[in-house]
């Protein structure tokens, strides 16, 4: 039996207050229970951004060994993941493949979509509730995450742009510092990393358990069947540009995958954008993703530890 929690973020709006004070004192009370916190009517302009941001981002991270496709816009300061407007993007957190993931999430709008395009909010702790007992048991042992990135010419991200680097020494000392991670360079220059991880984790201030990796968005099932079975006439899962396993290598079944995909959607809240609005995501307490759309949608995201 699955339990159901209820949860929405919290929202701030002009009438409790200057925003200056509120996007430290305010969000720093309300971030670790409410999980995400949306700033709605203050107006926020892009030439405003960089101050907002140093507010309620303290130390700004680039968007190191990140998997999806952006682009850079800013001092750290990056698109949302570009992705064909008609399509979903189901739910995650960031990094959450990764020994380091960002704690805290900004996005803000600068162009609202024409229709549609909101993004989706779920509490871990609600999707990881919204899960079978059967299908949490067979990922208690955790996920193993390959991943292949190109030496510039291939499908998926290079090494270089995923780790903003050109330097191999320089991304060899980034993944030793992450633990369960083992990394090979290929005779073709590419990189194979492959990484074991929990599939949940606890808060470090709440201790709230909280659902926590991409298993959905890494297995070929989540590409459909008309995709996944063009790219296994093309190469064998383990050298696609991400795979995912069980732990101890052993192949998930893709049942799971859509039930873990369909039920963070199902629980998921959305936050509709309007222009100059911002949302704070605790990154671990709360997954996000992305609804289809139409007209010109532009969402920026800024990311710290």
């Amino acid at each position: 039996m699955t339990e159901t929690i209820t949860w929405a973020p919290a929202e701030i709006t002009p009438a409790d207050g200057p925003l200056p004070g509120l996007l430290a004192g305010r969000l720093d009370e309300l971030l670790p229970s409410a999980g995400a916190v949306v700033f709605r009517g203050f107006g926020i302009t892009p030439s405003a951004l960089d101050g907002v941001l140093d507010r309620v981002l303290r130390d700004r991270l680039a968007y190191v060994h990140g998997n999806s496709p952006r682009s850079h816009v800013g001092d750290r300061v990056y698109t949302s993941t570009e992705y064909p407007a008609e399509h979903t993007i189901s739910m995650h957190n960031e990094l959450s493949y990764s020994a380091r993931w960002p704690a805290r999430l900004a996005f803000y709008c600068e162009t609202a979509p024409g229709s549609g395009g909101a993004t989706p909010v779920v509490s871990g702790a609600a999707w990881l509730a919204a899960l079978p007992p059967g299908l949490r048991a067979a990922f208690a042992g955790g996920v193993r995450y390959t991943q292949n990135l190109h030496d510039g010419h291939g499908f998926g991200k290079s090494w270089q742009e995923t780790f903003e680097a050109a330097d191999r020494a320089e991304v060899e000392r980034y993944l030793a510092g992450m633990p369960g991670t083992a990394w090979e360079w290929k005779r073709d220059g590419g990189l194979r990393i492959t990484q074991v991880r929990p599939a949940t984790v606890t808060h470090p201030v709440t201790g709230t358990e909280v659902w926590f990796n991409q298993a959905d968005q890494w297995h070929h099932a989540a590409l459909g069947d008309e995709t996944a079975a063009a790219l296994a006439r093309i190469m064998p899962e383990e050298d696609l540009p991400q795979h995912v396993t069980f732990a101890d290598g052993s192949p998930i079944d893709p049942a799971y995958v859509l039930e873990i995909r369909d039920r963070g959607l199902a629980a998921a809240v959305d936050v509709d954008w309007r222009v100059g609005d911002l949302l704070v995501v605790d990154n671990v307490l709360v997954a996000h993703g992305r609804r289809p759309y139409t007209g010109p949608r532009r969402v920026l995201v800024a990311m710290s530890g």
